[in-house]
């Protein structure tokens, strides 16, 4: 067995980060273990590559949430990245912080050093923006931010200015002053490559000699001596594996992996692991509770002029813009689908938005099976407008099956379970349809398609948007963080309550779900994570 200073289970937005910050020194070794393989895959480092991977189980969990009654009883289909990188390596690359509010309701439930003015070091450190620095921005860190302002569609213009029309101001910095508008999307590339936390933070690390990543390494348990973790097992090539921790075990492997794997060491839900015959190291019912996601929808149209449909869908178009891609490292394939977006407010009473805004000039409604149909749109040209709430107060939870690390846990997100989200998404939707109606996009939509015309009253415009809905990705808050044990499962210094030598560092603790998508946060969660952990070194 050999021993580590540090061990990371988990290589992903957070967990890449630790691993440079904490041997950055020298001082110690760190060993992360990581379930899936190399991000080294042209459709990984290609941004609109993402398509491809959203199915792909060579690089993807590709989990399945429970059959959900606020989704029509649809099974949400959950990715989630399975390889150097995580999720950050299949994600759709939107850089959002956060609000300022979001971080200050963090440090005002007992978090001291999450409120905004204490992150911000952490979020301008960690960035190289290509916006340039001010007294939000960062520059010189390892993170590239790509301001893609002269690079999106043509029509992405006409959305901002019909945005503008609907009484949202143009915003040009999502995570400078303010939040509120519509605005072009920064994203996480650089020279049109994906800027994936391996890419930003682990790469480098894995170059020095006091580092050492293991791949294809599942980790199966925490192991204890007592009530401090002194190691990990894990499952590679066929074998079981140990290695010792002689400071720390950091688990890092989201909000799905994280819970999962706390559960199966024995720290969770007393009946839920006496029940699977696990031996409980320590009874914590929060452990895969309080689940928090952001629930999407589009709304597709039919446009008068040409969108992004007519480059990806012919052959030559796929050509013309592939050889663009590999010759210059521009052009769609080096963008997000995602051009921009917004936050908007469906109660003018509100302090901040409660609802985001995407705006993608292509098309996918002719259904396809195998892949995200990213590079094979419909055969018309499209466009849509989506929206996903950021605070909803639905809750759910993430739950073992068995005692085998290799089955799938039980994902319930019981999305729109609670009237406020179905109301504040009734308000949403309609605003969606507001911003169509203005004269910048009126004059070129020639039909609404999703959901079509005909739907009308809010009870139909309910119906089809618990049928339609689905995760976008950001799930959060299953070992959440705060000060009192019976509510949370890590302290804000992100040591699990009640064990030592245990920390979890990645989504999973967020007290509540940000304003916005959550691969920014979750790598500066990394961030500050680390400089927690080496503070309390001796």
């Amino acid at each position: 067995m050999q021993t580590y200073d540090f061990i990371i289970v988990g290589s992903g937005s957070a967990g890449s980060v630790l691993a440079d910050k904490l041997s950055a020194s020298g001082r110690f070794s760190v060993l992360v273990l990581e379930a899936g393989g190399t991000d080294s895959r042209f459709y990984v480092q290609m941004p609109l590559g993402y398509g491809k991977t959203f199915f792909d189980p060579a690089v993807n969990w590709n989990y399945k949430a429970e059959p959900d009654p606020g989704l029509a009883g649809n099974a949400d289909h959950w990715p989630r990245g399975k390889l150097l990188g995580g999720s950050s390596s299949i994600n759709a690359m939107v850089w959002i912080r956060g609000a300022r509010d979001d971080f200050d309701a963090w440090a005002a439930a007992g978090n001291p050093g999450w409120g905004y003015d204490d992150l911000l070091p952490a979020f301008k450190a960690l960035e190289d923006n290509q916006a340039g620095a001010d007294a939000w921005r960062g520059v010189g860190g390892p993170l590239h931010v790509t301001d893609c302002s002269d690079a999106v569609h043509p029509l992405t213009k006409r959305y901002l200015a019909a945005g503008q029309q609907a009484g949202l101001p143009l915003n040009l910095d999502f995570n400078g002053a303010a939040q509120e508008g519509v605005g072009v999307y920064q994203i996480s590339t650089r020279n049109g490559r994906r800027m994936s936390a391996a890419r930003a933070f682990l790469r480098p690390a894995m170059k020095r000699a006091n580092v050492r990543v293991e791949m294809n390494a599942l980790a199966t348990r925490v192991l204890f001596d007592g009530k401090r973790a002194v190691g990990v097992e894990y499952l590679q090539n066929g074998e079981t594996r140990t290695a010792r921790a002689g400071r720390e075990v950091i688990l890092s492997g989201g909000s799905v992996n994280s819970p999962q794997l706390l559960q199966l060491s024995g720290v969770g839900p007393s009946a839920l692991l006496g029940g699977l015959g696990i031996p409980v190291v320590h009874a914590n019912e929060n452990v895969g509770a309080h689940l928090q996601d952001h629930v999407g929808i589009n709304y597709t149209f039919k446009g008068r002029l040409p969108t992004l449909n007519q480059t990806l869908r012919p052959w030559w178009g796929k050509l013309l813009v592939g050889m663009q891609y590999i010759l210059t490292r521009s052009g769609p394939l080096s963008l997000s689908m995602n051009n921009a977006g917004g936050f908007f407010r469906t109660d003018p009473a509100a302090t901040r938005p409660n609802m985001q805004l995407y705006f993608q000039a292509f098309s996918t409604v002719i259904p396809k099976s195998g892949e995200r149909p990213i590079l094979t749109p419909d055969p018309w040209p499209g466009f849509s407008i989506g929206l996903s709430n950021c605070r909803p107060s639905s809750r759910g939870e993430i739950m073992i099956r068995s005692s085998n690390p290799r089955d799938y846990p039980r994902i319930s997100a019981n999305a729109y379970s609670t009237e406020a989200d179905v109301a504040e998404m009734l308000d949403a939707v309609k605003f969606v349809r507001r911003i169509a109606s203005m004269p910048a996009m009126a004059e070129i939509i020639e039909e609404e398609v999703l959901p079509g015309p005909s739907i009308t009253s809010d009870a139909d415009l309910i119906q089809d948007f618990r049928k339609r809905s689905g995760t976008v990705y950001h799930p959060v808050s299953t070992c959440r963080m705060g000060p009192d044990p019976s509510h949370s499962v890590v302290d804000p210094r992100l040591k699990v309550h009640s064990i030592e030598g245990l920390r979890v560092i990645d989504a999973s603790i967020f007290p509540d779900n940000i304003t916005g998508n959550t691969n920014a946060a979750s790598i500066m969660t990394g961030w500050k994570g680390a400089e927690l952990v080496l503070e309390d070194q001796e």
